[in-house]
């Protein structure tokens, strides 16, 4: 009998797999990061607990196009400084990517609130145009003029927070206590370049960073990087107090309640 694609992987297949997951080289993006110093209390306010407010009320974008070999990727995010058991860190509030393979690992194994989206990084001579889109609105866009190279930075850990969970079946909440996840990621640069130029937030309904407003920009980078990720559970958070702020995932927090109609599987 032929193989049946849907059919069980043996064992061997499966650690194949994974071992190949696992050595996978160094995988280099060009981007531009954009940091600014917004309202406390509008940070504050999308934090789900336990997490708490950083020591600045900081708001980070992330743009950047990676040069896969017959797959280039657009990856973004946005995300606010935020502090988890002694932990500094950052929490994506939404992370856009151009492609879906981007998605599944990082939405169902982590947590990520990746959602489907137009990732731009443009570079003409010293000018650069960066900018994240979904549903035809930019909704972040960062513009300007390369100032002149930067010291490359030593390698560093960073800290990404998520919050991973399933909706329950049958609409109640969740289906178990959802997890708090620490993802560390260990980030080489090899080169960075500052830009003098500013953020534009424009209003979307889907994606309203715009409440998160630039009272002032720390900094606009533009560099060339790359990262691995580890991630591990940090704690069971209460499905109560998650539940007011599961709009953050979801265009529409009533999709996930939505099902085929009856008769049409």
């Amino acid at each position: 009998m032929a193989r049946v694609r849907y059919g069980a992987r043996t064992e061997a297949e499966i650690a194949a797999a994974r071992t190949a997951s696992s050595k996978l080289p160094d995988i280099w993006s060009t981007g531009v990061v954009a940091v600014w110093e917004s309202d406390p209390d509008a940070v504050a306010a999308v934090l789900p607990p336990p997490l708490k407010p950083g020591s600045r009320p900081l708001v980070r974008a992330n743009i950047s196009k990676v040069d896969l070999p017959g797959y280039p990727l657009g990856a973004g995010s946005v995300a606010v400084a935020a502090e988890h058991g002694g932990v500094a860190g950052w929490y994506p509030l939404v992370m856009p990517m151009t492609h879906e393979r981007a998605l599944i690992g990082g939405r169902e194994v982590f947590g990520e609130p990746k959602k489907l989206g137009e990732v731009e990084v443009e570079r003409d001579g010293l000018v650069v145009r960066a900018r994240l889109a979904r549903h035809g609105i930019a909704f972040v866009e960062v513009r300007g003029a390369v100032s002149g190279a930067l010291p490359i930075p030593d390698p560093v850990q960073k800290t990404d927070f998520y919050f991973k969970f399933l909706p329950a079946v049958d609409g109640s909440g969740f289906d178990a206590d959802p997890v708090l996840v620490h993802c560390v990621r260990n980030e080489k640069v090899r080169k960075l370049e500052g830009i003098t130029g500013d953020v534009v937030l424009r209003e979307s309904m889907y994606d309203p960073v715009a409440d998160l407003p630039v009272r002032a920009v720390v900094e606009i980078t533009i560099g060339e990087k790359t990262s691995d990720q580890q991630g591990r559970v940090a704690e069971r958070v209460s499905a109560q107090a998650l539940l007011p702020y599961i709009h953050q995932r979801y265009d529409d927090p009533q999709q996930i309640l939505d099902g085929p109609p009856e008769g049409s599987v």
